[in-house]
């Protein structure tokens, strides 16, 4: 059964900084490529970063330039460093585990409709509240 273990969202003002830790099993995190999604109230999940195998990384969207995802070794874990919170990043946050196929040169980790979404081992997701 996969074992990816979110913790530590919670809520920071606009212009704060929040780290999300992932924690996974080392199947997973030896195997896969590893990325990190968000769900706000009445929109669709989407991709927000990627780091492959090799520790090449993507982003999507507003969080360029704002967010770094990066990986721990000896720990097993995936991190989200979200740095200049808005409002608009207030969401619930979800780490997710994904064959590399997924992650490869026009792969598909981005999509989110549901033949994608269910190929991927999830986290339990957190809350993330960005508010003044």
């Amino acid at each position: 059964h996969a074992h990816l273990e979110e913790s530590r969202g919670g809520s920071v003002h606009p212009g704060g900084s929040l780290r999300l830790p992932c924690v996974l099993s080392k199947d997973h995190y030896a195997n896969n490529c590893l990325a990190g999604y968000r769900h706000a109230s009445v929109k669709e999940r989407v991709g927000a970063a990627l780091i492959d195998t090799n520790g090449m990384t993507n982003y999507r969207g507003s969080v360029r330039g704002r967010f770094t995802i990066s990986k721990e070794y000896a720990k097993t874990t995936l991190y989200l460093q979200m740095n200049s919170l808005m409002s608009e990043d207030t969401a619930v946050y979800y780490c997710a585990a994904m064959s590399r196929g997924e992650c490869g040169p026009g792969g598909s980790w981005w999509k989110v409709d549901q033949h994608h979404l269910n190929l991927r081992d999830w986290g339990q997701g957190t809350q993330v509240t960005v508010s003044s």
